[in-house]
């Protein structure tokens, strides 16, 4: 469904963060895009939705195709028309609209009016908790609650591809299994195809079918969940795991340095 060939990003004419960054993301499947923070993730994203132009970025070398088709010179407006709708970081709600209406903000762009009333109620099935405060204003939601209205309100724009970046930021533990279970669900209830973005390894991990690995603005690995599970160098730089098994105390991830052969 969507392939990145070996493209390059640059910020404000001078910062190379993307160095020929080539992946592929299959039709309905979920794909987790995994890496530390500056690793270029969120600018991987932010490339195939077209939002890189606000930011004073710029694709300068390779191409980006969804469906047989070159989306990388269109318009962020295009994009989300084409049927490719990104959940930012930080949720990104609007704050002093109610959640009704942020979820119809959502099928702005869309023709088909009409359903637009049956397809919240759609949203509400997922997010029963959205339905008990659609008359409460947005910015008085919980995080989780936040979280699950920009899903919600990707949902309303009907994407074929949900770019997802973050969805466990600053969420309590049980909120972000509750989370990444509905992600689950979507994928498999509307086959909605999704490339994840996420610092949780280990739960991107559970719910991936294939992953790739960034550091420094380039794809250092990539596999099946079970393949980077019993890869030595992600079970010690993002799953914490020792040599045994053991999970590593903070300290001793924080300090980690990676090997070699993962800069070359």
């Amino acid at each position: 469904m969507l392939t990145l060939n070996n493209i390059e990003v640059i910020y404000n004419d001078v910062i190379l963060v993307l160095k020929g960054m080539s992946l592929a993301v299959p039709d309905e499947k979920i794909v987790a895009l995994l890496g530390s923070n500056g690793a270029g993730k969120t600018t991987t994203l932010k490339a195939i939705s077209g939002l890189l132009k606000p930011e004073d970025g710029e694709v300068t070398d390779g191409t980006i195709e969804f469906e047989g088709e070159r989306i990388d010179n269109l318009e962020a407006s295009e994009i989300v028309r084409r049927g490719i709708f990104q959940v930012m970081e930080g949720r990104r709600v609007f704050e002093h609209l109610t959640v009704e209406e942020n979820l119809r903000a959502g099928a702005y762009t869309r023709k088909d009016r009409r359903h637009i009333g049956a397809d919240i109620a759609d949203v509400y099935d997922i997010f029963p908790r959205l339905q008990d405060r659609r008359n409460q204003t947005a910015g008085y939601l919980s995080g989780g609650e936040q979280q699950m209205l920009a899903i919600g309100r990707a949902l309303m724009a009907q994407p074929k591809l949900m770019l997802l970046d973050e969805p466990s930021l600053g969420l309590a533990p049980l909120l972000v299994v509750e989370i990444f279970e509905t992600i689950k669900r979507i994928n498999q209830e509307r086959s909605t195809t999704i490339l994840l973005v996420e610092q949780n390894a280990r739960i991107a991990l559970d719910i991936a079918d294939y992953a790739f690995i960034m550091e420094n603005g380039r794809i250092v690995l990539e596999g099946t969940p079970d393949d980077l599970r019993a890869n030595a160098d992600v079970r010690e730089f993002y799953l914490g795991l020792t040599a045994v098994g053991q999970r590593k105390s903070y300290r001793d991830v924080k300090h980690y340095r990676r090997r070699k052969r993962w800069l070359s």
